[in-house]
């Protein structure tokens, strides 16, 4: 399984194509790619959204199911996912429903 991840241009936050149609803060309802049709659709979404400057780094990451949570399979998409590791008390970590990197 894939998700579509990028940043945000105007802040460089750290994004994922949502199930809504939207590019969100967090990878909790990030949309599912389970086939080769479905990531070509994601990166033709993606592949817009980068020529409207909407974000950047647009890029199909490998993700798997735990427990029906969303898990990046890299670190660095974990990290991203989460926030940094040397700092809890700032990024996506600081929220209370998003779980520690690593």
């Amino acid at each position: 399984m894939k998700i579509l991840t990028a940043n945000r241009l105007t802040d460089g936050e750290a994004v994922w194509f949502s199930t809504g149609q939207v590019w969100a803060e967090t990878i909790d309802n990030a949309e599912l790619a389970h086939d080769k049709a479905d990531e070509e659709r994601l990166e033709a979404i993606g592949k817009a959204a980068f020529l409207n400057n909407e974000v950047l780094d647009v890029e199909l990451i490998d993700v798997q199911l735990v427990d029906g949570v969303i898990r990046p399979n890299r670190l660095r998409e974990q990290i991203r996912a989460s926030g940094p590791t040397n700092r809890n008390d700032l990024g996506k970590q600081a929220r209370p429903a998003v779980p520690q990197a690593a």
